[in-house]
């Protein structure tokens, strides 16, 4: 055998090593098809963005005319308060901010000391405290103080968007429009540049359908409310209850070998 055909020969082993090298470590990677955990799964954001703009509308259709899931409107409401005069009225406007800030301490705080008991993650629990919240919330009768309502929803759904950061990992908000609307225009764009980039359309089309999901949330969670009331809030536990036991499951069987994997924007 001449040396040139030797060292070709050694080249093509060595080409054919490291494509074993790769197929055994794309093996292991997909051994549990846990590239992304059940909590980074598009359709659980899509289904807790359709819960989000069902709590947007329910709040501001019978429950005090205010939207809870987010604190711009509080801020602004609370510095127009104070710049008219009205202080009594401004330091109201502390116990929605702090709830909501109370919401983001106890989701950062929970999930290691959680974890540690390998049984359930944090984000399963979470959904856990909600349907319990949403249960507690439909009983309430429609004499009860609109800020017990207001109050609980501000303290979930900001554990909920602290909890659920990222969909295959894309960063998503589930519980309000702002960045959606962003990230639209900036693949709209992008998506012009770069004509031929399919995930540029799809991550398009993936923020798109986050706010036709929620404007679906809030058109029936308003039809609702004019039937049934404070119980029309129960309907988000068709969601949330698909999203438990999936959780569930993956926790305790599907995802039982990565239980210590943290989701990917934590």
């Amino acid at each position: 055998m001449s040396r040139l055909n030797r060292f070709e020969q050694e080249v093509e082993e060595e080409i054919q090593e490291e494509i074993e090298i790769e197929q055994i470590q794309t093996s292991d990677e997909n051994e549990f098809e846990v590239d992304f955990l059940e909590c980074e799964k598009r359709h659980v954001f899509l289904l807790l963005m359709f819960v989000g703009g069902f709590y947007g509308a329910f709040t501001y259709s019978i429950r005090g005319g205010v939207f809870c899931n987010a604190q711009t409107a509080n801020f602004v409401m609370l510095a127009m308060s104070f710049g008219t005069g009205n202080w009594q009225k401004g330091l109201y406007y502390f116990v929605p901010i702090s709830a909501y800030l109370l919401g983001t301490i106890v989701s950062e705080a929970l999930p290691n000391p959680i974890k540690k008991h390998h049984l359930f993650r944090w984000d399963t629990i979470l959904i856990g405290i909600e349907i319990a919240a949403v249960l507690f919330l439909g009983f309430l009768p429609e004499s009860t103080p609109f800020q017990i309502t207001q109050i609980t929803i501000n303290v979930i759904t900001s554990m909920q968007y602290n909890t659920f950061r990222q969909a295959r990992g894309i960063p998503m908000a589930t519980t309000f429009c702002t960045n959606h609307v962003r990230q639209l225009g900036i693949h709209i764009v992008k998506a012009y540049k770069h004509r031929k980039d399919q995930s540029v359309r799809s991550r398009a089309l993936l923020h798109l359908g986050m706010l036709a999901i929620f404007a679906l949330g809030g058109m029936i969670s308003a039809y609702l409310c004019t039937v049934f009331q404070g119980k029309a809030i129960w309907f988000t536990l068709l969601p949330l209850g698909f999203i438990f036991i999936q959780l569930v499951y993956a926790d305790l069987y599907k995802e039982k070998e990565v239980f210590d994997r943290i989701p990917k924007g934590h």
